[in-house]
């Protein structure tokens, strides 16, 4: 497939870059800064991967990246941009919707705050004590929700480098809702109450980068499981609690 990345510099699109050529993809990189990505990539990158330098805000160089590419990846930008942060997706999204020979297929990178509470009609990122800066993901998935893109979010707590878990260990990925256990008591907390106990388990959340985009690298196809979807992602044990 022909996947660009945008935000190729950045922890999570690097490693989308690295995963989808040893996949083999044709992949594009779509980034401000050629020197960084260069130091990144090494001299492998000028063969194995095709490079577009320019501003993600200008909609008409996103366009024409786009163009002929099977899926995208929106790995740029950061919660912490605030209206920015917005913007910048934003036009990535409307550069897909008319684009005539882009496939449709979009991954979008999002928060684990995102994801429905079970038990509750909350997410996380709308309790207090949350950081005020991740209402921008909720602006980005409202954004999605009302695109006829096959686009998917995903939603991973703390990204974290790479490390080799435990065999007893495997990977719990849902749809829509947190990928972790949660009593049915919680819907007789108060939000506050419901924030200091996701607060307590924020890092069984913590998941690889390396694992995020292999998730989606593995379901970049149009009209998969995760067509319009919210991901989530955590790491589990198979060993029963005594």
């Amino acid at each position: 497939m022909k996947i660009i990345v945008f935000g190729a510099t950045g922890n999570t699109g690097r490693r989308a870059l690295e995963q989808g050529c040893k996949m083999g993809h044709e992949m594009t990189a779509f980034v401000r800064n050629s020197e960084k990505f260069y130091e990144q990539q090494g001299e492998r990158s000028a063969k194995d991967v095709k490079v577009i330098v320019d501003d993600i805000i200008n909609p008409v160089s996103v366009c024409e990246a786009l163009s002929h590419q099977d899926a995208a990846i929106i790995a740029a930008g950061h919660a912490g941009q605030g209206d920015e942060f917005v913007r910048l997706v934003d036009n990535i999204i409307s550069q897909c919707e008319i684009n005539p020979s882009f496939s449709g297929r979009v991954w979008v990178m999002g928060g684990a705050g995102l994801l429905d509470i079970p038990y509750t009609d909350l997410i996380g990122n709308n309790l207090p004590g949350f950081p005020p800066a991740f209402k921008t993901h909720n602006l980005n998935y409202e954004r999605l929700q009302k695109s006829e893109l096959d686009w998917s979010m995903m939603c991973p707590g703390t990204m974290i480098e790479s490390t080799e878990p435990p065999v007893s260990v495997h990977l719990n990925v849902t749809t829509e809702t947190l990928p972790i256990s949660i009593p049915r008591t919680i819907e007789e907390f108060s939000e506050a109450e419901i924030a200091g106990y996701l607060f307590s388990r924020l890092q069984e959340l913590d998941v690889a980068y390396d694992v995020v985009v292999k998730c989606m690298l593995d379901h970049i196809e149009l009209g998969g499981p995760f067509k319009k979807k919210r991901v989530g992602l955590a790491y589990q044990s198979d060993i029963p609690l005594s």
